[in-house]
């Protein structure tokens, strides 16, 4: 629960609390549940009044899907938005209801259940990806993060100021309605996860580095956005229906993501040189609409506004003192690949072990200067390919001959067909991007200096070198390697002649810190991860392997910071 402290006169009493998160977003509520397993005090402040309305983000990368399995809910996650037998395709038209120019199929919610216990190589994993609108995601964040005793979550108000003194943060949030009283806070961290404007960041002093302004035909400039209800919208296509839908024409570029697999869509326009959509009405609105179907489609607004592609932007820090940013308030994307939200959540996976652990004197306040030296090279990693794919899907320029019947437009669409089903894999098929992320050079790290593969978008290649994701593999009794790790820290032993972990069990009572040995005999996975024993953090990220225990004690000192 949240402390009160003692009042002084004529003002009211503050609240205490160990980490005051800022921003109720996908990484606040993330964080909030990584705190609040963990037994921390957290208070989520948010100026709107619930989660999210609009359907925002529409995708949820596999490893976040597999964050989401060691909390608890991932199959909660996986029944929300499409029906299980909706498609997952991404398709590529001249007008939705015009050329069919390529497509990308991927299994479908109740296909992914099945498949990823057959799936190998790049996709050896406990989850598959799942498309589904942001704001059902948020829906289940907050559940839960207010599930736990210590996690309190505030809609309707808004972080007002706040001062760190080297020892606390004191803050003052206020409630969004006129004239209600504010509240101080002192918390002994402050999170900012408060969005692209973020105003802890502002009051911070750090600066954006990267890019920003990208001018493309497509995702490079003003977006119109619109949430819609269309429920006559299936009737009109003439292909197979599809997840997202593409529109690639000289008058219209436009994509399309189905929210509910019935009726609802979250469909985004490039504005055109010249157009100025902040005035635009809902006339206007059904004009882009029709311009991007082919025909007029009825259609209720549910909302609409302009939003801006073309950012690959980066915050030069991550931290000032107790201060932190996360999310949006640390970089920003142009959306291709979805990987906004989902490094956000991997920002507060990354974070919220080190708050506990030093909350808890598990580990010196130093331990939390990692956050930064290892998010904010991922931050640049993931930015990086986003601009890759947005370049890919949005310079390609769109003829007026794609749409010609003549034998100029079947040269064109074939030119368009060839450059989109390549696009789609680029995209769409990022293994590489989702789990090949490395915390290489991390102060929190013992790397084995192993070569390591290539960095690449399309192909992942597993591997146990310290830094990165722990190889997957299905068990003989149908359960995945990582529902076998412990909260805290996991210590594999693995193979018929595993060492023994003495030294590590004891190391790790001295120094207090929750550590599991799991004794697994395959020889199998000893082969997998090329060593007896691996040391897995708690937001599963191998910290050490090795062949003997030997060096225990100083390994456990180095990952925690010590």
């Amino acid at each position: 629960m949240i402390a009160t402290a003692r009042p002084t006169a004529g003002h009211p009493p503050p609240l205490e609390t160990d980490v005051l998160i800022a921003g109720g977003g996908p990484c606040g509520l993330m964080l909030a549940n990584e705190l609040g397993r963990r037994g921390i005090r957290c208070l989520v402040v948010d100026a709107k009044a619930s989660t999210a309305f609009n359907p925002q983000a529409n995708a949820t990368q596999a490893r976040t899907m597999e964050h989401f399995r060691r909390l608890g809910f991932a199959n909660e996650i996986r029944a929300l938005g499409l029906p299980p037998d909706h498609p997952t395709d991404i398709a590529y038209f001249t007008r939705y209801t015009g050329h069919e120019l390529a497509r990308i199929s991927l299994p479908t919610a109740a296909e992914a259940i099945v498949k990823i216990k057959s799936m190998t190589g790049s996709w050896s994993a406990a989850e598959l990806p799942h498309r589904v609108s942001q704001k059902f995601v948020e829906e289940t964040l907050r559940r839960h993060a207010q599930a736990w005793p210590t996690a309190e979550v505030r809609y309707g108000w808004r972080l007002e100021r706040f001062h760190d003194d080297g020892t606390s943060v004191s803050a003052t949030v206020r409630p969004s309605e006129e004239g209600s009283p504010a509240q101080d806070v002192v918390a002994k961290f402050l999170i900012g996860a408060d969005g692209a404007r973020s105003s802890v960041r502002q009051q911070l002093g750090i600066e954006w580095g990267g890019s920003t302004g990208v001018q493309r035909e497509f995702m490079g400039g003003k977006m119109f956005a619109i949430y819609l209800r269309a429920p006559q919208f299936l009737s009109v296509l003439r292909q197979p229906k599809a997840w997202m839908y593409v529109a690639v024409n000289h008058q219209r570029r436009a994509f399309m993501a189905s929210v509910d697999g019935v009726a609802e869509y979250a469909f985004h326009a490039a504005l055109r040189p010249g157009e100025d959509a902040d005035g635009w009405t809902e006339a206007d609105a059904r004009r882009v609409f029709a311009e991007a179907v082919g025909v007029d489609v009825p259609m209720e607004i549910l909302s609409m506004g302009t939003w801006l592609a073309g950012h690959a932007l980066v915050a030069r820090q991550f931290q000032k003192g107790r201060v932190f940013i996360a999310g949006d308030a640390a970089h920003l994307f142009t959306p291709t690949g979805g990987l906004g939200y989902n490094t956000a959540v991997e920002d507060a996976v990354n974070l919220g072990w080190k708050l506990a652990s030093v909350i808890r004197g598990q580990a010196p306040l130093s331990l939390l200067d990692s956050y930064e030296a290892e998010r904010r090279p991922l931050a640049e990693r993931n930015t990086g390919y986003a601009r890759k794919f947005a370049d890919s899907v949005g310079l390609f320029a769109a003829k007026h001959e794609l749409e010609e019947a003549s034998q100029r437009g079947d040269a064109e669409r074939e030119l368009a067909a060839r450059h989109f089903n390549e696009h789609a894999r680029l995209e769409f098929n990022i293994p590489g991007v989702t789990f090949g992320g490395r915390y290489d050079g991390s102060p929190i790290v013992v790397g084995d200096g192993a070569p390591l593969p290539p960095d690449a978008p399309n192909v992942y290649t597993p591997t146990a070198s310290p830094g990165g994701r722990p190889p997957h593999a299905w068990l003989d009794d149908g359960r995945s390697l990582f529902d076998l790790f412990h909260t805290e820290w996991t210590l594999l032993a693995l193979g018929p002649h595993a060492p023994s972990t003495e030294a590590f069990e004891t190391a790790a009572q001295a120094l207090a810190i929750d550590l599991r040995v799991v004794r697994l005999p395959q020889a199998s996975l000893h082969e997998l991860y090329e060593a007896p024993l691996a040391l897995i953090r708690p937001d599963q990220i191998v910290a050490w392997r090795g062949p003997t225990a030997e060096n225990a004690a100083s390994v456990l000192s180095r990952v925690t910071g010590r």
